[in-house]
């Protein structure tokens, strides 16, 4: 039965808005008037919005990390305590204070009445479902596991969420810390300088070397900072340009993969994420070519991506997982050892899971590492600009200090 939204009036003269289950618009007009509500819009559940304004609400609507986090583990225990999915649906749709989740969710319940799998059904809105969380919910489906895999994406999600929390944070402090250096240096260059030397040059003096040279970065801050600012803005117009090609990213991405410090922070984030989705994959039940493919797809890195596609031609030719992987020479040694442990066993889901555990702590220590060594270098760079500023300042002042003696 379709879902449909509504605004409607009832006799005090409030607005109400809400979503209702009827077979068509004009059956659920007839249900408001039932329930003494005067209906002004009656229009499909999840329907884009008509006007100017409207779409482009509609187009900012999705669900947020922390909304679909939250709105899977929910399933997930409804499905698990024995609920069917189609009140699972409807009690989402009803408890929602997001008017936009409650429409999504009842869209969703009328795709799933109507003779629709759930899979299908979340097909209809890419935006709030990535494929990844589709392929999972259908394994789920085929399994008839579907509450405990959305229990493991939601603890996923989750995870996820919080190591990408955890990473911006480290670097927001040096971020931070940066972005103040530059603004005083810039004033100093801007104002400070000009005020100070300029009383020197008036005077006839010979100015240092140094001085001569930080009047010349000062004029150019000022007169000319547009034209930086155009030139900063050109490179990262044509270096995302470049980018967006696939030969130039992928040598991009595999000099990532082997810069100093960073190289091993994209590596982990990387492997966190493959581990994590093949480990949720494999088991719901999902065939291992399959599982590679879609947890593939999660790899950022298209030089790791392609090891992936090169491992799924291995493992299709009979060649064992933990070996494929070990041929690509890309993933931690860590991971291929507990892979082959979990082969030996016949557990390799556990082994995937402790594998993602251990990297996503290593991770975390090396995010806390670079930043702690990032904090300090970057004080001591603030410290050596403003010396030479304030050399540049002093020396004048000295010299002259020596004539009058």
């Amino acid at each position: 039965m379709p879902a449909f939204r509504f605004e409607a009036i009832d006799q005090a003269g409030k607005t109400k808005k809400g979503v209702l289950d009827a077979d068509s618009a004009r059956g659920a007009r007839s249900q408001l008037r039932t329930q003494g509500l005067t209906p002004m819009i009656v229009e499909a559940a999840g329907a884009r919005a008509r006007g100017t304004h409207s779409q482009r609400l509609a187009a900012s609507k999705r669900l947020s990390q922390r909304e679909q986090a939250i709105l899977t583990r929910q399933m997930a225990s409804l499905l698990i305590a024995g609920l069917p999915l189609d009140e699972t649906l409807a009690v989402l749709s009803e408890q929602s204070e997001r008017e936009y989740i409650r429409e999504l969710m009842a869209a969703i319940r009328g795709e799933v009445l109507g003779g629709h799998s759930f899979a299908n059904a979340l097909t209809q809105h890419p935006k709030d479902f990535p494929e990844i969380y589709r392929a999972l919910v259908a394994a789920g489906e085929h399994t008839g596991k579907l509450g405990l895999v959305l229990s493991r994406l939601a603890d996923y999600i989750e995870q996820s969420n919080a190591l990408k929390q955890k990473i911006v944070l480290a670097f927001t402090y040096p971020a931070v810390v940066t972005l103040i250096a530059f603004g005083i240096v810039t004033f100093l260059l801007s104002y400070v300088v000009p005020q100070v030397v300029n009383v020197f040059a008036s005077t006839k003096q010979q100015l240092p070397f140094l001085t001569i040279m930080m009047m010349a970065l000062s004029g150019y801050v000022r007169h000319w900072w547009w034209a930086t600012l155009i030139a900063v803005v050109v490179v990262i117009w044509s270096v995302r340009q470049i980018l967006a090609q696939p030969g130039p990213r992928l040598g991009f991405d595999r000099w990532v993969l082997t810069a100093p410090l960073f190289g091993k922070l994209v590596r982990g984030y990387n492997t966190v994420r493959f581990a994590s989705t093949l480990g949720i994959l494999t088991a719901a039940g999902v065939p291992i070519l399959r599982a590679l493919q879609a947890a593939g797809e999660t790899l950022s890195n298209r030089a790791m991506h392609g090891n992936i596609e090169d491992a799924i031609v291995r493992v299709r030719e009979g060649t064992s997982l933990s070996k494929a992987l070990g041929n690509t020479k890309t993933f931690p040694p860590v991971l291929v050892h507990l892979i082959r442990s979990g082969e030996a066993t016949g557990d390799v889901t556990t082994m995937l899971d402790r594998a993602s555990e251990g990297e996503s702590r290593e991770l975390e220590r090396r995010t806390m590492f670079l930043t702690s060594l990032l904090e300090p270098l970057l004080i001591l760079a603030m410290g050596g600009v403003v010396l030479v500023i304030v050399l540049a300042v002093m020396m004048p002042i000295i010299e002259l200090n020596n004539l009058v003696q």
